[in-house]
């Protein structure tokens, strides 16, 4: 189940992570969201959220516009 693309493109360091974790903190166990940056940092950040959070970071891919992340909440 994909909640949808969380569009955090054109936001800097922290922003993208600060947000990423708010807006999974209000979704259910097992549910999938789909985050587009083009922060550098967020290759970075993303998956030490997922890590410290422990949701499961399904995807990371590179776009033609930034980096896209599939994460499952925990």
């Amino acid at each position: 189940m994909d909640d949808g693309v969380y569009d955090l493109r054109g936001l800097k360091c922290p922003h993208p992570a600060i947000k990423t974790e708010k807006r999974l903190r209000g979704m259910p166990s097992g549910a999938v969201l789909t985050v587009e940056t083009t922060d550098p940092l967020a290759i970075i950040d993303i998956p030490h959220l997922c890590n410290e959070q422990g949701h499961i970071l399904v995807a990371s891919e590179k776009t033609e516009r930034g980096h896209r992340f599939i994460i499952r909440r925990g």
